[in-house]
C-alpha cells in the first residue's frame, strides 16, 4: 500500500516522511522519491514523538506507540488516521454484511482501533480506516491474492473451501490510498471508515480466474483438504466476511474508480513470476 499512498499524497504534501520496517522493500522506493524514512519494527517511541510533532499524517503502530503519538497531538485538533481492517468483524462475531457501526468489543486490531477512536475525546481529529483483506493492484506483491496464486502453483490446483460461496471484500490500492487522504483531510473525529469497493467476492470466483490463468484444475476442498492446500491461510479461507462502505461513501464522497478484484486479478501482471 505504501507506494500507492505515496502517489496520492505527494502532489499535495511535497516533503512527507514515512515509517518502514527494517529491510522493507519500500525503503529505497520512499527514499528515491525524496521521502524521509523512519526505520522501525515495533517503533521507537522517541522517534515517533519527534516525527509526530512535525507531521499531520499518522504512522501505524502498536498500542503503546499509538498512545505516545496521542500524547503529542492531544488538544491540537490535528488529524490522526489509524488502520484496522474489516476481517476482525467476522472474527468478532458480526454476522452478515459488516458496516462501519459494527464494533466488536475487543480482539486483535480492535483494541488499537478503539484507542484511536478514543482520541476524539482528547481534542484529536481521529479516524480509523478499515481496509478489506483483499487489497489488489500492481503494487500487490505480498497480499492474500498472491498467496492464493502461490498455493495454486505449488499444488497444481486452484482450490476453494466447500462450495466457494463465502465472500471476501476487496479494494484497489489506489482507491484505498485516496480514502486515506480523504480521511486525513476531512474525516470527522471518531469516524470509522470502510475502504470497500467489492462488497463480497466469492472465493470460488477468485479460484476460477487463478485456475484459468495458470491452466490448472479448479477444485473444491473439504475442511481437512483445505488445511493441506492452504497451509497458514486455511483458518481464513472459509470465513464469510462481506462488508459495506455505504456510510463511508456518504460521509466523505469516496467512490472507488479503479478496476474491481476479478478484473484486476485477471491480468498477466499477477502471474508474471
Amino acid at each position: 500500500m505504501g507506494p500507492a499512498f505515496k502517489r496520492r499524497l505527494e502532489y499535495r504534501y511535497p516533503y512527507p516522511r514515512g515509517q518502514a520496517r527494517p529491510r522493507s522493500r519500500d525503503t529505497p522506493r520512499l527514499q528515491c522519491h525524496s521521502y524521509g524514512v523512519l526505520q522501525g519494527g515495533h517503533l521507537d517511541h522517541l522517534a515517533l514523538l519527534e516525527v509526530t510533532r512535525g507531521l499531520d499524517e499518522p504512522l501505524g503502530a502498536d498500542l503503546s506507540a499509538i498512545e505516545a503519538m496521542g500524547e503529542v497531538l492531544a488538544g491540537t485538533g490535528n488529524p490522526f488516521v489509524g488502520t484496522s481492517g474489516t476481517i476482525p468483524l467476522a472474527f468478532g462475531g458480526v454476522e452478515g454484511v459488516g458496516t462501519e457501526i459494527d464494533i466488536p468489543p475487543a480482539g486483535p486490531g480492535i483494541d488499537a482501533e478503539n484507542a484511536v477512536i478514543a482520541f476524539a475525546d482528547r481534542g484529536i481529529r481521529s479516524s480509523v480506516v478499515r481496509p478489506p483483506p483483499l487489497v489488489h493492484s500492481r503494487f500487490d506483491h505480498t497480499g492474500y491474492t498472491p498467496a492464493l496464486i502461490s498455493f495454486a502453483r505449488a499444488k497444481g490446483k486452484a482450490g476453494y473451501p466447500g462450495d466457494g460461496a463465502n465472500r471476501w471484500p476487496s479494494v484497489h490500492s489506489l482507491d484505498l490510498a485516496r480514502l486515506y487522504r480523504l480521511a486525513l483531510e476531512g474525516a470527522p473525529a471518531g469516524t470509522r471508515l470502510h475502504a470497500v469497493a467489492d462488497e463480497g467476492v466469492p472465493l470460488k470466483e477468485i479460484a476460477e480466474v487463478i485456475g484459468r490463468r495458470l491452466n490448472i484444475p479448479v477444485v473444491s476442498k473439504s475442511p481437512a483438504e483445505a488445511a493441506q492446500h492452504f497451509g497458514w491461510f486455511a483458518m481464513f479461507a472459509g470465513i464469510d466476511a462481506p462488508a459495506s462502505s455505504a456510510r463511508t461513501r456518504a460521509e466523505l464522497g469516496w467512490k472507488p474508480e479503479q478496476p474491481g478484484l476479478i478484473a484486476d486479478v485477471d491480468h498477466p501482471a499477477y502471474f508474471a513470476s
